[in-house]
């Protein structure tokens, strides 16, 4: 999710095939497929989930993810949530929400038929992921990236990193220039970068989840990488200990920029290569 780069293409080192499936509460999701010059086949299809404002080609595209995964030869699915992307956008807040979002996700593993699969997700994009992988056996290895001891604390009354009002009130501004909020004012940018629907967003923003997640039933083994310069993820040694077996790993970055230095792609497609 670099919020550095301008918008960029799709195409990747391999073949991509776009596509949408229709979900259970009749939201059409779009999900891009990309394959590699030559597949590791004892390997499972990863499967990427992006973060608020982005989308597969801002979050997992330009930064060089997908690129590094296909050169590993790993086949990719990278979905677009609801309100994003080449998906479909309600403006209702109630069609959001990040556990109607990895509900989406669990339907799209129905939809290809995967058996087992490999999931990785950023920032949002992570709590969607695992919220999934709180009952969902078929995700064997998860990289989750951007969030941090906070969402081991949800349900809790704990107050969020960031004001999730203003950022809504961000979105809906006809004049970015009159937003003072920083955190607003970064993702507000960072949405027009990418031509996102804000009125989606400050949908999404307003069901943002709150209640506990249950980490301590994720079977998958987790990676969780952070930057060291990201407000948004702190005490992630915290998140890590309510994983069974999650591990840490520090990059370089803030929260709009750690996805992009060379260490985030590494640390990945590593973790998730590994039998």
């Amino acid at each position: 999710m670099c919020i550095r780069d301008r918008p960029q293409p799709l195409e990747a080192a391999g073949r991509v095939i776009t596509d949408r499936f229709t979900t259970s509460d009749g939201v059409a999701i779009a999900y891009h497929r990309f394959e590699p010059e030559a597949s590791t086949p004892d390997l499972p299809i990863v499967v990427l989930q992006h973060g608020f404002a982005a989308d597969t080609a801002s979050n997992w595209v330009a930064p060089g993810i997908v690129d590094a995964l296909l050169s590993a030869g790993r086949r990719v699915v990278s979905v677009d949530a609801r309100g994003h992307g080449a998906s479909d956008k309600p403006h209702d807040a109630s069609a959001y929400g990040e556990g109607r979002m990895s509900a989406d996700l669990v339907e799209l593993f129905d939809a290809l038929d995967l058996e087992v699969l490999d999931l990785a997700g950023y920032s949002i994009g992570a709590i969607i992921s695992v919220i999934a992988a709180t009952t969902e056996r078929r995700i064997r290895r998860m990289v989750i990236a951007g969030i941090g001891g906070r969402i081991a604390r949800l349900g809790e009354g704990d107050r969020p990193p960031i004001d999730r009002s203003a950022i809504v009130d961000g979105m809906l501004a006809d004049d970015p220039a009159t937003i003072t909020d920083p955190g607003a004012r970064a993702f507000r940018r960072f949405a027009d970068t990418t031509g996102a629907d804000r009125f989606a967003l400050a949908a999404q923003m307003q069901s943002a989840h709150r209640s506990r997640i249950a980490l301590d039933d994720i079977t998958a083994t987790t990676l969780l990488i952070v930057g060291d310069g990201d407000v948004l993820a702190s005490a992630p040694e915290e998140l890590a200990a309510a994983i069974t077996g999650c591990r840490v790993e520090i990059v370089t970055g803030d929260h709009l920029g750690a996805v992009a230095v060379p260490e985030f792609a590494a640390g990945l497609v590593g973790f998730l290569g590994a039998c």
